[in-house]
């Protein structure tokens, strides 16, 4: 049975739904998900699993995110985006450049981010956006993120410098709204602001230089085979052939070192351990003097459910 993840180049105008659904034709199985949602608009990284590997996907939901961007300044939309109706114009002609870089300083480091009211985390049971769209007004708590990086690479100022257009590359934490970061720099600076590109370049460890676009997916599907994953996901442990029997029976081990940070593997952050082979066994977390399967992987024994894709509402753009 084929496993493993698969780093997709997502194409504009699709759902990140719509990739898995045509992922699961090209690679003829059911058991497909994602580990964090794309805005349709945008493009670029989504990590994909497939079959055993959708149960890596939980942990690379939570790590950090790249993106490159385009912010325009004087124009407010109702999604905070390029595909919502502009619902104000302010001249953006007196913004100076200083007060564009010292915006951006603001809103970088870790922030209280109120997402966009059009996202797709719940409300009461409901999709905020759905509540939107049926005429109600959403006003969404705000939620502690971080701005690792957010960078200027360009100023171009059009329409009569009444618009200005930044080109931007942002890398943040999990759960972060790039759209929502575009509206809060454009209302720091009194003109309103959205976004108006988006590419994920990264996703954790996986990079836009390992994605394929579905069409080169579908003459050829390349996918990251598992224990390469998980080698790049997380600290790797190395079993002996006696560990790697007990583990794969899901029993407990001596705790190790796990890349120099013993005793710091656990349920939310384990470790991934690996046969003498190079397989994949298992992800273990450290409890005291022992280290316990958080998932195991060795072939005929039993594991917790699959995770088949993430929720939307932790996911980001």
């Amino acid at each position: 049975m084929l496993s493993g993840l698969v780093i997709v180049d997502k194409p504009q105008g699709w759902t990140s739904h719509d990739v898995v659904g045509r992922m699961r034709r090209i690679a003829g199985t059911r058991k497909v998900g994602h580990a964090g949602t794309l805005d349709p608009m945008a493009t670029g990284v989504l990590v994909v699993g497939i079959n055993k590997a959708t149960r890596l996907l939980t942990y690379i939901v939570g790590t950090s995110k790249t993106y490159t961007a385009t912010i325009r300044l004087g124009e407010s939309t109702i999604t905070d985006d390029a595909e919502g109706d502009v619902i104000a114009a302010v001249s953006a002609a007196a913004v100076a450049d200083a007060a564009i870089y010292d915006g951006v300083a603001a809103l970088t480091g870790d922030i209280q981010q109120v997402p966009s009211s059009v996202s797709a985390i719940k409300v009461n049971g409901e999709r905020a956006y759905a509540r939107v769209r049926s005429g109600e007004e959403v006003k969404l708590a705000a939620r502690p993120v971080t701005i690792h990086r957010f960078e200027v690479h360009g100023i171009r100022r059009e329409q009569g410098n009444d618009v200005v257009d930044l080109d931007v590359t942002v890398e943040c934490s999990s759960g972060t709204y790039i759209r929502a970061l575009a509206r809060d720099l454009g209302d720091g600076l009194g003109v309103g602001g959205h976004l108006t590109a988006l590419r994920r370049t990264h996703v954790g460890p996986y990079s836009l230089d390992q994605a394929r676009t579905l069409e080169q997916l579908a003459e050829e599907l390349e996918v990251l085979e598992m224990s390469q994953a998980a080698r790049a996901l997380m600290p790797n442990r190395e079993l002996t052939a006696e560990e790697t029997t007990e583990i794969s029976f899901g029993r407990r081990i001596a705790a190790g070192a796990a890349t120099g940070s013993p005793g710091h593997a656990t349920v939310e952050h384990p470790a991934a351990a690996f046969a003498p082979d190079g397989s994949l066994v298992a992800l273990l977390a450290d409890a005291g003097s022992f280290a316990k399967p958080v998932l195991v992987f060795a072939p005929g024994n039993a594991a917790p459910a699959d995770p088949m894709s993430a929720d939307p509402a932790a996911g980001d753009a």
